[in-house]
């Protein structure tokens, strides 16, 4: 299990706390992290975007000149898509951009960002957090002490509206509900801040595998060693021959 340490809001050091290993010590899966974010950000956006084809367009349906005779190029309307004021060929029209991901593909994902920040050593432990009052100045001179960086995403285990208030002012200083932490919030940011409470909060966001997955797999691991055991046997065998 990870052993991540743990500082105070002063920045002296605490006593070290470990984290659950399925959760901030797997090795990071770049396919699938990076199939989370591309959806994360397609879900994003609107799709409103939206343009006239010929037929939409406000116009005359009447012949622009007789088909023949006239010495120009025939004309059918003055809605199509040629003409200034027509229609719009191949526009982009209103759709939906989210796209769909199964659930334990997700939480590989969470997993993965979560153990990046660990590996890369983003993480910064606070052994308890919180703020009587809203002070831009007092938050700042916290996070100067235990995060120097460039942009910070605290990490809150409960409403705490005082830090919500007091980090509002702050550029590159984002907050995030303990249950509501996203993998772009955690890629992006420079330093992840969270008290222990939220840590453990985010860790029972991932209950541990228990019941038949977790039986299958061993009976799986158990009938893999034993052929291999059983392959090995054969082949240091001599042969009778």
């Amino acid at each position: 299990m990870p052993e991540v340490a743990v500082v105070t809001v002063a920045g002296e050091p605490g006593e070290p706390v470990q984290l659950r290993d399925d959760v901030f010590g797997i090795e990071p899966h770049e396919a699938v992290l990076h199939q989370a974010v591309v959806r994360q950000l397609a879900d994003r956006r609107q799709g409103t975007a939206s343009t006239k084809t010929r037929g939409f367009v406000r116009g005359s349906t009447r012949k622009a000149w007789r088909q023949k005779g006239t010495g120009r190029a025939r004309q059918g309307s003055r809605r199509a898509p040629h003409w200034r004021g027509g229609g719009v060929v191949f526009g982009p029209h209103p759709r939906s951009y989210r796209q769909k991901m199964p659930r334990k593909m997700r939480s590989l994902a969470l997993r993965s960002a979560l153990s990046s920040v660990v590996h890369e050593d983003r993480l910064v432990l606070l052994d308890q957090f919180g703020m009587e009052a809203p002070s831009t100045r007092a938050l700042r001179d916290i996070l100067f002490q235990v995060a120097k960086a460039r942009s910070v995403l605290l990490v809150l285990h409960d409403t705490m509206p005082n830090v919500r208030l007091s980090a509002r002012n702050l550029p590159h200083v984002r907050t995030v509900g303990a249950a509501g932490v996203s993998i772009l919030d955690l890629l992006r940011a420079d330093r992840v801040v969270m008290a222990v409470a939220a840590a453990r909060q985010v860790e029972a966001r991932f209950p541990p595998a228990t019941g038949r997955g977790v039986a299958a797999a061993e009976a799986a691991n158990g009938a893999t060693m034993t052929t291999v055991a059983t392959d090995t046997a054969a082949v240091a065998e001599p042969s009778e021959e």
